[in-house]
């Protein structure tokens, strides 16, 4: 018997190591597919469907989708029994229905040929191909005469990764729509330029850009390096590294060599790790051995729960609800949001606020987007949103009430939080008795017309005193503004009698403050009034009063008192960015001076293309770029904002800005837009990148003037000038000084909007290289 026993163990032992060398050679292993193959939806005699990799584990072809008795063209585990597919072609135009080709034509071209003869490229390579290869790993590939790999199915991913293959800077994976649909869905995984990588929920069709408000996960590698990629390993491992190779961070460990891994960003938004086990048989058994969002933590995943509902999660499983008076929108799918189930009374109706009533939400947050903010108590927060025919919600915390306006974005438990969340609804007054309803109208009615007889005399009265008071040049002042009003002997009292001079601008002085509840604030206090400062606090006040976006310093009251005119902001712990590049010891690195460059954009965009009324700025330099305590950019001093209708484009005014950043429109009779703005932030970008002035005196003739001497390095290909002996990465140097020059142009026409530069400098749209921007006329 013992020979037998050890006859059957070197036979387990040789199919153990049979399986574990093919998985060894999938990573070399490659199936060769010459000019003129084709394959086809209906397989006759020597003409197939697919095409198999060496070992047979990987398959290239038409994908059947059983349902729709349809086809994809895709990549797939060809042993796995759901047959996983991998990467996919075209995946937002319809399946393919039968009487299609792939070929491999002789002209070297990977095309998709339909019924009528009608050729849809697959690939797109601009050289020619001499021959294809699928590899063992799942790779599929075209090389040219010269056997140079031009195109590879690994460089252009879909939702997965698998091993051997990398995500690159600024690429991203996307998840399908269903199991049935692979079409791009709403969770995305992106390789950011900044070195973080995130899951993110993107509403499809809403915007094409990620917000931090729309990520759930991170790799928490930020300014980690440049040019940092995701990698997988045929062990398993998963990390980030830079440019120079080096290990970032490791996202999950080795494993063993005899599985196949694929990391997928699924329907549900999960990103996970799968491991392809060989069994002996042939088959693969499949499992998740590591996943970015814990199943004990369903409800971290936003977007899982639609527009107005919230998620709640019970194990490993989760369902979505509505708040009370909402109900779901369709029935039959609870995680497609909900709506009010109530009628709104009419706007204006001041009486309409007693038929409503703020029901607290316990445990509960969603994302802040407010559209106003104001400092007050909580009961004050409430009432102002009854009063308010826009407001649908409020989130109270540290004396700051965010008003919300529907639909409220990602709802979802929060037991840490100290926010307090409150929702408007309907209240049982709409159920009262006709003749109650009756009898209240009646008081009510007579109550609102003693209430504006006296209002009216209060009014008349105190507006006389107070124009007894004012010059009369002064007498207009700023309104449509829901901020807090402070009196001056508030912001005396919290200034220590305006003690602590921060620093002074051209209309007044900022001093540092801290009101009762231990909130610190800058207070600007501004002078004369009578001549300039009265247009600057009633454009500051109902310009800001109406912004609320993460790179804005927050207005949060004002005083407008007498001859009193002061601002409050929120205060900013880290001063001006004019500070930071000019003082070697404080000195933001290359890293954050991206991260800084990418931010005031954002918050000109928002600006320019995101606000309910056009706002431009109109005086943008580095003194007006406040960093906070995480040294977060926002743009600050509106006092130069200039409202621009829709339709209007251009403004009878007087010169405004700072020499230096001024566009040249500004000296001729041409319209003014949005691009003066891009114009002065082109010319600030140029002093974030070099730590420098625009004009410096002490330097060689050809530095002095800054725009100058950018050009003059661009053009020589000598960038390593404008960062003497900082370490930066070469490609990303030379993208952020293009997206300055680009900014300079002369021609207002030539010159980015604020969403494309945006895009630029994540790395998202091309560059195309810039003309010298003094000849751009």
């Amino acid at each position: 018997m013992a020979p037998f026993h050890s006859v059957l163990i070197l036979l387990f032992l040789a199919t153990i190591s049979l399986s574990s060398t093919r998985v060894e050679a999938q990573f070399s292993a490659s199936r060769n597919i010459s000019l003129g193959s084709s394959l086809s939806t209906t397989p006759t005699g020597n003409n197939q469907s697919f095409w198999l990799s060496p070992s047979g584990n990987f398959a290239f072809g038409f994908y059947p989708l059983s349902i729709t008795q349809t086809f994809l063209v895709g990549i797939w585990l060809e042993n796995t029994p759901e047959k996983t597919l991998v990467w996919f072609a075209n995946r937002d135009s319809p399946p393919l229905s039968n009487g299609y080709s792939i070929i491999l034509n002789t002209d070297g071209r990977l095309i998709l040929r339909d019924s009528q003869t009608q050729e849809t490229p697959i690939s797109d390579n601009s050289l020619p191909a001499s021959l294809a290869s699928l590899f063992d790993n799942g790779n599929f590939v075209l090389y040219n005469s010269q056997s140079h790999l031009i195109w590879a199915t690994f460089d252009s991913p879909t939702d997965s990764i698998l091993s051997g293959q990398s995500l690159k800077n600024a690429f991203n994976l996307a998840s399908k729509v269903s199991e049935s649909n692979y079409s791009t869905g709403k969770y995305r995984l992106v390789m950011q330029v900044d070195a973080n990588l995130v899951l993110a929920y993107v509403v499809q069709g809403a915007k094409t850009y990620i917000t931090s408000d729309d990520v759930y996960w991170s790799s928490d590698t930020y300014n980690g390096g440049t040019n940092v990629s995701l990698n997988l390993d045929p062990d398993g491992h998963m990390y980030l590294i830079d440019a120079n190779s080096s290990n970032i961070k490791n996202i999950t460990n080795s494993q063993a060599r005899r599985s196949i891994y694929r990391a997928t960003v699924g329907i549900e938004g999960n990103f996970q790790l799968f491991s392809h086990n060989l069994e002996a048989n042939g088959t693969m058994s499949s499992s998740i051995i590591w996943s970015a969002i814990s199943e004990q933590n369903p409800c971290e995943i936003k977007g899982r729960c639609g527009f107005n509902s919230y998620c709640l999660q019970k194990s490993t499983n989760y369902s979505c609800h509505c708040p009370v008076g909402f109900e779901s929108i369709n029935q039959d799918d609870s995680s497609q949001g909900c709506k009010k189930k109530f009628v709104d009374a009419e706007c204006g109706d001041k009486s309409g606020s007693n038929s409503f009533e703020m029901i607290p939400l316990e445990n509960t947050i969603w994302i802040d987007n407010s559209y106003e903010a104001v400092v007050t108590n909580e009961q004050s927060c409430r009432q102002d949103c009854l009063n308010d025919c826009e407001c649908a919600a409020v989130l109270f915390q540290d004396q700051i009430c965010s008003k919300q306006s529907l639909p409220l974005r990602y709802m979802m438990p929060d037991f840490q939080n100290l926010t307090n969340a409150f929702i408007k609804v309907g209240g049982n007054g709409l159920k009262q008795s006709q003749n109650k309803m009756l009898w209240i109208g009646i008081a009510l009615t007579i109550s609102f017309f003693i209430l504006v007889l006296v209002s009216v005399f209060l009014f008349i009265y105190s507006r006389y005193r107070r124009y007894q008071r004012l010059p009369k040049q002064s007498k207009s002042r700023a309104e449509d503004s829901n901020l807090r009003s402070f009196s001056h002997g508030e912001l005396e009292k919290a200034t220590g009698g305006f003690k602590e001079n921060l620093g002074r601008g051209a209309f007044g002085t900022v001093f540092r403050g801290q009101l009762p509840n231990g909130v610190s604030i800058a207070v600007k206090k501004l002078e004369k009034i009578v001549e300039d400062g009265e247009k600057e606090f009633q454009s500051e006040v109902t310009t800001i009063g109406k912004t609320h976006h993460k790179n804005l310093v927050r207005l949060l009251g004002y005083c407008d008192e007498s001859t009193h005119r002061l601002l409050v902001y929120q205060f900013m712990s880290n001063g001006s960015l004019a500070n930071l590049l000019l003082k070697r010891e404080m000195r933001p690195n290359w890293a954050q001076r991206v991260q800084i460059s990418l931010g005031i954009a954002r918050g000109l965009l928002y600006l320019h293309e995101e606000c309910e009324t056009q706002i431009i700025h109109c005086d943008i330099k580095p003194q007006n770029i406040l960093l906070d305590e995480k040294k977060m950019p926002k743009i600050s001093d509106f006092g130069l904002a200039k409202l621009m209708g829709p339709d209007q484009t251009r403004t009878m005014t007087v010169l405004r800005g700072t020499r230096g950043y001024w566009a040249p429109e500004w000296h001729k009779n041409m319209p003014i837009t949005a691009k003066v703005d891009v114009y002065s932030y082109g010319i600030m970008l140029l002093e974030i990148i070099c730590c420098r002035k625009r004009l410096e005196i002490g330097v060689a003739d050809e530095e002095i003037l800054l725009s100058d001497w950018v050009n003059d390095c661009f053009e020589r290909g000598e960038l390593e000038k404008l960062v003497r002996e900082e370490e930066v990465e070469q490609c990303e140097l030379e993208r952020l000084v293009m997206v300055g020059l680009w900014c300079m142009q002369d021609n207002p026409n030539m010159r980015p909007s604020m969403r494309k530069v945006v895009s630029m400098l994540e790395g998202l749209v091309e560059i195309p290289r810039p003309p010298n921007p003094s000849l751009s006329e």
